[in-house]
C-alpha cells in the first residue's frame, strides 16, 4: 500500500505498554515491526520479518545479555540495528531494517523512515509538565481507515448520539474553534442529566462528573486529540492517539493523565477514568465499523466545519 501521511510523527506506544525483554509487535502503514525494551529502559525496534525464512520475530524471545531479538524458528539473533549475531560475533552491517525511534516523556514516536514533515507536538510536553500519568486505556485495532477515525475525533455532534446514553448528555455546544495550521483548539459546553445509581456503581466517574462541563479539546494533526476537563476531585487530560496500521485498519489507545491531590481519591479516580475511556473507545469503534461506504451528505449539522478542517488537512497532505 501507499504510505498514509508520510512524514507525520506517529506515537506507536507508551513505555508502560512494553514489558521488560518482551517482544511487542506493532503495525504501521502495513509494515510489521517488533519492539522491545531492555532492563535499562533502552528501546529497540526492527522489521518483524526474519530475513532467513520470514518467521515473525515477535513470536521469539529477547536475549537480555546481548539485547537481541531471537527468531522462534531457527534461534537467529538480531540486535536493535538489524545486525545478525552468531557464534560470539556480530555482523557490521544490518541485514534487516531497524525502525528509528524518538523517545519523549515515555512516548515512543517514529517517522517510519520518512523525512519529518511535522515536529513531535509539544502538546504532550505541556501535559506531562502539569499532569500525572494514570495509565493506558482502550488499546484497539479498529476496522476502519485513518481518515474516518480522525473525523470522529473532530466531530462534536456524534457525542449527542454515540455517547449520549453513557454520559446522559442532553446538549453539546461548541463555543469557539481556533485553527493554526496543523493545530487546533475547541472549547465546548456540555450538559448532562443525572445517572442512575446502577450506572454510577458500574462506572464511578459518572458520579463525580458535574451536570455542566466546560471542556477544552486540543488537536495536533494527525495523531493526537486531548480532552481537558475538570471534576470536583481532579482535572483530566485524556489523550487520544491514532495511527494507521493498514489502509483499512487504524490503531488507537488513550493515554490518561490527571491532577488529583488526595491519594485515596487518586486510586479510585484512576480506575474509573481508565474504565470510562475504554468504554468511549468501544462506542467509537462500533460507530466507525458500522458505517456504510461514504457518500456526499445531504444534511449539515452545526460545527461540522471543524470536522471538514481535519479532512482538508488530510486531503492536502
Amino acid at each position: 500500500m501507499e504510505p498514509i501521511l508520510p512524514g507525520a510523527p506517529w506515537l506507536i506506544a507508551h513505555r508502560s505498554m512494553l514489558g521488560v525483554n518482551k517482544p511487542h509487535k506493532i503495525t504501521l502503514n502495513a509494515q510489521d515491526y517488533v519492539i522491545w525494551q531492555n532492563q535499562q529502559g533502552e528501546i529497540f525496534a526492527i522489521n518483524n520479518i526474519c530475513p532467513h525464512m520470514q518467521a515473525p520475530l515477535s513470536d521469539g524471545w529477547v536475549c537480555q545479555e546481548r539485547d537481541t531479538i531471537t527468531c522462534p524458528f531457527h534461534a537467529l539473533e538480531f540486535d536493535g540495528q538489524g545486525r545478525l549475531y552468531q557464534k560470539d560475533k556480530q555482523d557490521t552491517q544490518p541485514i534487516t531494517k531497524p525502525l528509528k525511534l524518538v523517545i519523549s516523556n515515555d512516548c515512543i514516536w517514529t517517522y517510519a523512515g520518512f523525512e519529518p514533515k511535522l515536529p513531535i507536538p509539544d502538546l504532550h510536553q505541556r501535559i506531562v509538565d502539569e499532569y500525572e500519568f494514570m495509565g493506558v486505556s482502550g488499546e484497539k485495532s479498529i476496522q476502519g481507515d485513518l481518515l474516518s477515525n480522525i473525523m470522529v475525533n473532530y466531530d462534536y455532534n456524534h457525542q449527542n448520539g454515540t455517547h449520549k446514553e453513557l454520559f446522559k448528555i442532553t446538549s453539546c455546544h461548541v463555543t469557539s474553534f481556533e485553527e493554526n495550521g496543523y493545530y487546533a483548539t475547541v472549547k465546548q459546553d456540555l450538559a448532562r442529566a443525572n445517572n442512575k445509581l446502577g450506572e454510577i456503581i458500574k462506572n464511578p466517574i459518572l458520579g463525580i462528573l458535574p451536570k455542566n462541563l466546560s471542556n477544552t479539546l486540543e488537536y495536533s494533526f494527525p495523531s493526537t486529540t486531548v480532552f481537558f476537563t475538570k471534576t470536583p476531585i481532579g482535572k483530566i487530560a485524556q489523550t487520544h492517539i491514532l495511527y494507521p496500521e493498514t489502509e483499512k485498519r487504524t490503531k488507537t489507545f488513550i493515554l490518561m493523565y490527571a491532577q488529583v491531590g488526595n491519594p485515596l481519591m487518586k486510586f479510585l479516580f484512576k480506575n474509573s477514568v481508565l474504565q470510562a475511556a475504554a468504554t468511549v473507545i468501544e462506542q467509537d469503534t462500533g460507530a466507525v465499523e458500522s458505517l456504510y461506504p461514504r457518500q456526499k451528505p445531504k444534511i449539515r449539522l452545526p460545527n461540522e466545519e471543524i470536522m471538514f478542517y481535519a479532512e482538508k488537512l488530510y486531503r492536502n497532505w
